[in-house]
């Protein structure tokens, strides 16, 4: 049965920023099994491009350490761009000044990996404290 505009429209949407596939599939799993629809890309300019595509999400998992475009890079220009989307900052780094310029592009939250289905929930709250 297909839903109404009214039910998609509720439904939260994420992106997963990640240049490692096992991170990308795990934090693609977790979302995928609270039902929230997600895509994945390889790195901060793909997600860059996703926006300047036309795509918004309501999440995005942003990685800090890939290539071609790093996570605070690709965060402030999101941001620079307009992008009020909560973005997340998820990491094996917990060098704190690394964190801190993380932070200062633009995050909303960051979690040190891995990314475990309470981390993820307590992100998610922060869009729908509700939900």
């Amino acid at each position: 049965m297909a839903q109404s505009k009214k039910e998609q429209s509720a439904k939260i949407t994420a992106l997963v920023v990640d240049d490692d596939m096992i991170n990308r599939t795990i934090h693609h799993r977790l979302l995928d099994n609270l039902g929230i629809e997600n895509e994945v890309v390889c790195d901060g300019k793909e997600a860059v491009d996703v926006h300047c595509a036309g795509k918004s999400f309501d999440l995005i998992l942003m990685d800090l350490d890939m290539p071609v475009m790093n996570g605070i890079e690709a965060t402030r220009r999101l941001r620079e761009m307009g992008i009020r989307s909560l973005i997340a900052g998820v990491s094996s780094r917990s060098v704190e000044q690394e964190v801190r310029e993380f932070m200062e592009a633009g995050l909303d939250d960051y979690q040190e990996k891995p990314l475990t289905m309470p981390k993820l929930v307590s992100i998610i709250r922060k869009i729908n404290p509700n939900g």
